[in-house]
């Protein structure tokens, strides 16, 4: 005697959720924050050598430590204006690298003013 083949119905396709009311089609369920205006990692750098060189050119200038520390002071002090102008009107990846370096810059001009000032007790700004 033969067997019968036993054939099951296929199985009813699962029901799909409604989207809720407020659901726009092709939008992301959840929002999505992103930078208006994002800084990139050329213009970061060349605000980084443009700083160097503009602390470089102006520490050159001077003769003594005294005078070195004040050109750094002056230079420093003129970044960060066009790196605040820069910021407002300009490439804020620029601004932030010429801000970086005229931190450090100034940073490691007052260290020396500062090992100056350890070792004489005088302050040599003055």
């Amino acid at each position: 005697m033969a067997d019968r083949q036993i054939t099951w119905p296929a199985p009813a396709p699962a029901p799909v959720p409604e989207p809720p009311l407020n659901f726009l089609a092709g939008l992301p369920p959840r929002p999505v924050y992103r930078e208006p205006h994002p800084i990139g990692a050329a213009p970061v750098l060349s605000g980084l050598a443009a700083g160097a060189v503009w602390l470089i050119l102006f520490g050159s200038l001077g003769r003594d430590l005294v005078s070195y520390a004040w050109w750094t002071i002056a230079a420093a002090v003129s970044a960060w204006l066009v790196a605040l102008v820069l910021t407002l009107i300009g490439d804020r990846g620029v601004a932030a690298g010429v801000a970086i370096v005229s931190g450090i810059g100034l940073s490691v001009a007052l260290g020396f003013v500062t090992a100056r000032w350890v070792d004489t007790y005088d302050f040599p700004l003055w």
